[in-house]
């Protein structure tokens, strides 16, 4: 089950990957294991990627957005822009009105680009369903 180097123990990798909820990554200081539900969002910085958790603390790895996005299309991930890619599950709000942003559960703003705003509100709609539009005020 677990196989020992140097008296330190790890999961055997097959363990690892068969756990759809868990990311391995490579960092300067050597291996995260990562739960992706605890991923808030993933910022590009060049060929970096810095990963914001719901605890408050960050990971910088040497993956580029595109790597994140693609691991995580099965899960509650959207792209909002190039530069962010969000966990929906933390996603409090919505605004469409001036520029288009969301606003997570830790009060940050992120914002939704013109590309982007369609495929967003259509994975919206798809992971809480048909909601109501806008409620008009009656004459």
């Amino acid at each position: 089950m677990f196989e020992t180097y140097s008296s330190i123990s790890f999961p055997e990798y097959s363990e690892i990957t068969a756990r759809e909820s868990i990311l391995l990554l490579g960092t300067s200081k050597g291996l995260e294991i990562i739960d992706i539900d605890s991923i808030l969002r993933i910022e590009a910085i060049s060929n970096y990627s810095k990963l914001y958790f719901i605890n408050g603390k960050s990971l910088v790895v040497a993956k580029v957005l595109s790597w994140f996005e693609e691991k995580l299309a099965h899960r509650l991930f959207t792209r909002l822009h190039r530069s962010h890619l969000v966990n929906m599950q933390y996603i409090r709000a919505y605004n469409a009105q001036g520029g288009s942003e969301v606003v997570l559960v830790n009060d940050e703003r992120l914002t939704v680009s013109r590309r982007k705003r369609i495929e967003f509100k259509k994975a919206i709609y798809q992971l809480y369903g048909n909601l109501p539009g806008p409620v008009s005020k009656a004459a």
